[in-house]
């Protein structure tokens, strides 16, 4: 079948470069049934073994050159101390205990939303990699408020009169919905412009112009999308525990 665009009655080829889609790639059999391994989990192994390979490599560098911090080890703790700063300045004291969890879900969403500049699919750009984020933020925020909040975690759900109860349930659990679509939504479109357009044009506008979409498109967006959902998840932690 010819692989192309319609418009009108013409229609115009596209490349393989357009290929945005999520590919199937090994065949596992999972109690009777057959999943597969797909192009996101590979995605998502590399970047976590990025990840786990640049944490060991900071954590040495940092305790191997106390007395005399290189520059790596010195970008190392500039890094930890923004960050304290950073979940700090929203949390209060309560940032404390959820430095790691903020500090870890940004690195892999950035890295995620980045990963299209090394050849990769970003991994947000599957709705099933931001879904569990949000759903493990969700967990997250209703631990926070039935720990510190007891009984107060179902009463609010009444506030400010009892007939909002349907309307409140809704709202909490929009918060995943909401999360994940926003990050998915944004990534996958980035993903799908990067691609049709070195689908669809000329090989000799494939330099300098694609560089000034890779920085928006990839680099700024999706350092954008990486604060504003930690940024939330802040948010919605430190509401539900009530800190004054």
């Amino acid at each position: 079948m010819h692989n192309g665009l319609a418009i009108g009655v013409d229609r115009i080829p596209i490349r393989r470069e357009a290929d945005f889609f999520i590919h199937e790639l090994i065949p596992v059999k999972f109690f009777g049934s057959t999943v597969h391994i797909t192009t996101t989990h590979v995605c998502s192994a590399i970047i976590i073994l990025t990840i786990v390979i640049l944490a060991i490599c900071a954590r040495n560098s940092v305790l191997k050159h106390q007395d005399n911090p290189t520059k790596f080890s010195a970008g190392v703790e500039i890094a930890i101390e923004t960050l304290l700063k950073f979940v700090n300045g929203s949390m209060g004291k309560a940032g404390k205990n959820y430095i790691n969890y903020i500090g870890t879900i940004f690195i892999y969403i950035f890295l995620s939303n980045i990963s299209g500049l090394f050849g990769l699919r970003p991994p947000t750009a599957d709705y099933g990699t931001t879904l569990c984020l949000a759903l493990v933020t969700f967990v997250m925020i209703q631990y926070a408020a039935i720990r510190y909040k007891k009984w107060g975690a179902f009463t609010d759900l009444f506030q400010p009169v009892f007939f909002f109860f349907p309307m409140n349930v809704i709202s909490e659990f929009a918060t995943p919905l909401s999360l994940s679509l926003r990050l998915f939504g944004n990534i996958l479109a980035g993903t799908v412009m990067m691609s049709l357009y070195y689908g669809l044009i000329p090989v000799l506008f494939r330099f300098g112009i694609p560089a000034a979409l890779h920085v928006y498109l990839d680099l700024f967006s999706g350092a954008i999308q990486a604060y504003v959902f930690t940024m939330l998840t802040m948010t919605f932690v430190f509401d539900k525990r009530n800190v004054e």
